[in-house]
This record gives structure tokens, C-alpha cells and sequence, in this order.
């Protein structure tokens, strides 16, 4: 591990721009402050993930990295390094593959700058992890770079912070759409962010009803405001009732409707993630992108349906129209999958 020269050490944690990733990167948090319990931990973060690392307990400040609001051009670039120069950080542990981001850290004057040497940016660094030999998990590989400094890994399970007061605004949420605590509970995430991801909406729409008809269950279609449209697209194609609430919760909100969830169908998204940080059932449905890269991972009650046909995988042909891969998958088998899950929630 890199030595403390006395003190508590000032870490920079530079992330990656995803929310799945972001997650993704919650256990590697978790190993820096186990390893720096005085230390001062902050992270650099995109504006669209702030609120996944918001009220965790392992870091001491997020700082936003705006590209394109406060920090767009030479002027804006210049005001964070100067901010970040401030702050004199012993450490900083760079978990995004840029080329850009280890410059920056070089230029905010780091002391120690640890990362993978993608991009060439191998001078840049003071510590050049070595990439792992094969493909591994998204969060085995920041996990590694904490190994590669020495850093002792003993949890490799997500992590996400939900204050009360948003779980009862999902509470209220609920009863005003007739829903109680007695209710059996399904939440369904058509979204994902590029079309070859999704489960077809109309396998959504038919196991939706199955769910409803055959388990009493009451339905709720969610997601981003992004995904408002096609939730629209479900709910008309359902012959039975469902709440929508994508659009209307933030991430906090979102991560508190999923905890109470008695089940989350969704396919490889962030909304996944976020449904296994807080322990919910899961049914996660896999095509063109690997579980055994981008699965669901760690503790949680999580199962995936994953099939592929006469494709390498992954694949990130975001053009693809057949989406064999995903149409594979039946609401049949996931109703049955749903079925033990529920049942097992039962007993």
C-alpha cells in the first residue's frame, strides 16, 4: 500500500461517466477508505452521477466535473485544476481509461497518480497498474487497481446510499396510486442505453400481464425521463394496469422504490445495478452484452437470463435490427423464474 508520511492522506478518486459503472465502482471506494480510514477522500465525478455516490459515508467531498457546463474550454479546465491544486492531494487513483483525466491529475499536482496506462498515458502516471491478462468483471477491474497499490480487497459487493426521507416519498408515491405495503410489488425496466440492450417492449407488455393475472402482482414501469416514452409504448400494449413512475423519481427515489420491490425485471442498465446495490430480487435479462463482464456482481438475489445465437458477445453493434439475442428470451421463462421468486419471497 502507499505509505502515509503522517497524517491523514488527501485521495482523489477520478471516476468513470456511467451510472452502471459508477456502481460498478462502489466497492473499490469501499477498499480506499478501509485502507485510508483518516484519510480525506474525494471524487471527481460527471453531473449525471453524482447522485449514485451522493450520502455514501466512505467519501469526504464529489466534485463535478462539468465538460460541457463549467468546465467547457480552456478558462473552465483551468478553474478545476486550480481547485484541485488547492486542495494538495497526496494520491490520486484514476479509475476512467482517459488520457485527459490522467493529465489532469498530473497538472493538479498529485503526488502519486495510479492507474491503468491506457491511452498511452503511461509517463503521466507515477504507479502504472498492469491490465488484467484476460477479461474480467467491471468491478474486478478497479478492484485491481486497489490490489496493484498494496490496497487489502474485502468486499467486492455494491454499495448505495438511501435516506429515509426518500423511501417515504416512494411510500407516498405508491398510496397515491393505490398501492400498500401489503401489495406484492413488481418493477419492470424496459430501458437500457442503446436499443440492442432492451428486452422487446411487448415481451415486457405480455409478462407484465402474466404477473398481474397470475401472481396479483401490481405492476409499476419505471426508469429515466428518458425511457418515458417507451414505458408509454408498455403500458398501452398491457391489458391490465401499471404505475408509471419513470421520470418521476430521482436516483435516490428510484434506488428506494426497487428496495421495496418484491421483484425487478430489467435489462443490463443502470436501473439493474442499482436494484442489486440495494438487495432487491432481480431478474437481470443479458443479449448482446456479458454478465460476465457487466452482470450484476456481489452479494444481492440476483438471476440471469442470458442467450446468445451465432453472435460473438459482446457486442456493441448499437445498429443491429434483429436483436436475436434478446428476442430469444420468453416472457414464459421469465415468468417462471418470476414464479420461484416470488414464491421463495412467500415463504
Amino acid at each position: 500500500m502507499i505509505k502515509s508520511s503522517g497524517g491523514g492522506k488527501k485521495i482523489l478518486i477520478v471516476n468513470v461517466n456511467w451510472i452502471g459503472d459508477v456502481i460498478f465502482s462502489t466497492p473499490f471506494i469501499k477498499a480506499v477508505r478501509d485502507a485510508y480510514p483518516d484519510g480525506y477522500i474525494a471524487c471527481l465525478i460527471h453531473p449525471r452521477c453524482k447522485e449514485i455516490l451522493s450520502g455514501s459515508p466512505r467519501i469526504d467531498e464529489i466534485i463535478v466535473y462539468d465538460e460541457k457546463g463549467e468546465h467547457r474550454g480552456i478558462v473552465g479546465k483551468l478553474m478545476l485544476i486550480s481547485y484541485l491544486r488547492k486542495m494538495r492531494f497526496d494520491i490520486a487513483f484514476i479509475l476512467h481509461r482517459s488520457f485527459t483525466r490522467a493529465l489532469l491529475t498530473f497538472l493538479a499536482g498529485a503526488k502519486e497518480r495510479v492507474g491503468y496506462p491506457t491511452k498511452n498515458r503511461g509517463f503521466l502516471l507515477t504507479r502504472a497498474v498492469n491490465l488484467p491478462e484476460e477479461d474480467i468483471h467491471k468491478v474486478e477491474y478497479f478492484l485491481n487497481i486497489a490490489r496493484g497499490s498494496g490496497i487489502k480487497v474485502r468486499e467486492n459487493s455494491y454499495e448505495f446510499f438511501v435516506p429515509d426521507a426518500d423511501r417515504d416519498s416512494v411510500k407516498r408515491l405508491l398510496e397515491k396510486y393505490g398501492v400498500t405495503d401489503s401489495d406484492r410489488l413488481v418493477v419492470l425496466c424496459p430501458g437500457g442505453n442503446w436499443g440492442p440492450k432492451r428486452w422487446p417492449k411487448e415481451n415486457f407488455a405480455k409478462l407484465a400481464d402474466m404477473l398481474a393475472a397470475g401472481l396479483s402482482a401490481k405492476i409499476v414501469l419505471s426508469g429515466a425521463k428518458k425511457d418515458v416514452a417507451l414505458v408509454e409504448e408498455v403500458s398501452g400494449m398491457m391489458k391490465s394496469a401499471a404505475v408509471i413512475s419513470c421520470g418521476l423519481t430521482t436516483l435516490k427515489e428510484l434506488g428506494a422504490l426497487l428496495e421495496r420491490a418484491d421483484l425487478v425485471v430489467a435489462n443490463d442498465s443502470g436501473p439493474m445495478h442499482l436494484a442489486v446495490a440495494m438487495r432487491s430480487n432481480v431478474i437481470a435479462l443479458f443479449g448482446p452484452t456479458s454478465p460476465k463482464l457487466t452482470g450484476p456482481y456481489g452479494k444481492g438475489n440476483y438471476r440471469v437470463i442470458w442467450k446468445t445465437k451465432d453472435c460473438a458477445v459482446p457486442c456493441y453493434d448499437a445498429a443491429c435490427t434483429d436483436n436475436r439475442c434478446m428476442a430469444l428470451i420468453t416472457p414464459e421463462e421469465v415468468f417462471k423464474e418470476a414464479e420461484r421468486v416470488l414464491n421463495a419471497v412467500d415463504r
